[in-house]
């Protein structure tokens, strides 16, 4: 039975999966959602003896009905190749008392790598199947991982151009590194003097834009998404919650239905979602531990109810977690309304109007699985140099910000389920802070005199990523003004 699609704002429009994907964002404004979360349709006893892969095709499957299964094996296939470091494509290591599911393996050592190295396929096999005569233009706001994870996945497709926005100041010097010097003849990177929201804000006014979208159909253009908005960047998210329990499962660290924990560092909220929509498919899952830095509107929103993004923007080393609007809430938000979406859209008019809106008790009973956490600087690098003294493992700083949250969980309520941390990045990625949190002597180095060292102390291989940045030159400098961010793009695309 097809699995139809419809927004969050409005019940009156269901579409395909493939169109979902194609669309990136709803007519309405609102995001993507199934009509009902499918449940796993075979064991998790089977499920644990499978591959990464064939693991995908299980979930994939039951959110993306209209793809045969040729269609959707060749995507898999063609998204998890020797892209990945490990013939694993994500590793679950035991460190101390936590599992860290490690989700950098991929071309860009982070893990939105994980899904955005399927979209481009899962897209270009959309239009296909629609009669799509368009160039599909992928436009995106990133906080530093989504930018280069959608260049170096969309890079000389054909039938694509790929521009992303990202805060000039708001990102690791790396980070910024991998995006400017990104090849490909379909890809533009611009940097906006403004932050994250900004860039977010941005995007989304040129995808409700109705005048642009006739003038890019006029043009053979139309756009789509790579942001976690896009219902083809989530649904690969949940393949690896569904992946974690099955080794846990493999290596009878649990017992089939035993309930784990699961810790996510969460910035715009689609990674934990992920791994709602994975218990909701069946994996038993005991708590998922919302783990916020400074920036810590998801924390307060968990403990009061109030979604309230009036508040200082704090830069911090975590930089894909520096939001103050969390886009992929809304998905939960209509999940725990009962799948209302009028009251969605109110909710978020008044996000839009005032900067807050309050849920109701009756929401806060169904988000009971959910619990917030947070560190701050202090406490982030405290954790990276304790994790490292005790077990030898280096962590990045958004991972960090996870491991201290589970760590102080732990304390305050005694749980002792066996617990998996989502690890976003590889510490290559955030040498700077990562060197400068394990010792005083790192802190005056040079970035890449830093990954050198990095490379020793961990006793790693410097990945491919951070290499062939190294000596690369710069091919993307442009810089505009937020206000300036849509003429930006009808300059690129010659409207």
């Amino acid at each position: 039975m097809e699995l139809m699609y419809q927004s969050t704002r409005s019940n009156s429009e269901k579409v395909t999966a493939s169109q979902a994907i194609l669309r990136g964002l709803a007519s309405d404004g609102g995001l993507f959602v199934p009509e009902s979360i499918p449940s796993l349709d075979i064991s998790l006893e089977s499920i644990s003896k499978m591959s990464y892969k064939e693991i995908a095709y299980e979930v994939m499957k039951l959110f993306f009905t209209d793809f045969t299964e040729s269609e959707l094996k060749n995507c898999i296939e063609k998204a998890y190749d020797n892209k990945f470091d490990t013939s694993e494509i994500a590793s679950l290591v035991k460190k101390g008392d936590a599992y860290y599911l490690e989700l950098f393996h991929g071309a860009t050592i982070a893990f939105k790598d994980m899904a955005l190295s399927i979209l481009p396929h899962l897209l270009t096999t959309s239009a296909k199947k629609n009669n799509i005569k368009n160039e599909i233009v992928i436009l995106t706001a990133t906080s530093g991982d989504t930018g280069k994870a959608a260049l170096a996945g969309f890079a000389d497709v054909e039938g694509t151009r790929i521009i992303v926005f990202y805060p000039k100041n708001g990102v690791s010097h790396i980070q910024e590194r991998q995006m400017v010097t990104q090849k490909g003849a379909n890809t533009s990177v611009i940097g906006i003097t403004g932050n994250f929201d900004d860039a977010q804000s941005g995007v989304k006014a040129m995808f409700n834009n109705k005048e642009l979208a006739k003038a890019l159909n006029s043009q053979g253009y139309q756009f789509s998404s790579a942001n976690s908005i896009n219902i083809g960047r989530l649904v690969p998210q949940v393949v690896y919650y569904v992946y974690a329990y099955s080794r846990l499962l493999a290596d009878d660290a649990v017992k089939n239905g035993e309930l784990v924990n699961f810790v996510v560092p969460t910035g715009n909220f689609g990674n934990i979602l992920a791994a709602y929509y994975a218990k909701n498919m069946g994996v038993p899952v005991n708590k998922l531990i919302c783990a916020s830095n400074q920036n810590k509107v998801l924390f307060d929103f968990f403990e009061t109810g109030i979604y309230d993004k009036n508040r200082e923007f704090i830069l911090t080393s975590s930089p894909s977690m520096d939001i103050l609007i969390s886009s992929n809430l809304e998905r939960l938000i209509y999940k725990i309304t009962g799948d209302d979406a009028q009251a969605t859209r109110q909710m978020m008019d008044l996000l839009t109007k005032e900067g807050r809106y309050e849920i109701t008790s009756a929401m806060r009973k169904q988000m009971s699985v959910f619990v917030g956490g947070w560190a701050d600087e202090k406490r982030t690098a405290a954790e990276i140099k304790m994790v490292y003294e005790n077990t030898g493992y280096v962590l990045d700083t958004h991972t960090a910000v996870a491991s201290a949250v589970y760590h102080d969980y732990k304390q305050k309520t005694d749980d002792t389920s066996i617990t998996v941390i989502a690890s976003t990045a590889s510490p290559y990625k955030f040498g700077t802070s990562v060197m400068g949190a394990i010792s005083e002597k790192y802190k005056n180095m040079d970035d890449f005199a830093l990954i050198d060292e990095l490379a020793k102390l961990s006793n790693t291989e410097i990945p491919r990523a951070i290499s062939e940045i190294r000596h690369a030159d710069v091919i993307h400098n442009t810089v505009c003004e937020t206000v300036d961010m849509q003429k930006e793009v009808e300059k690129i695309l010659a409207l």
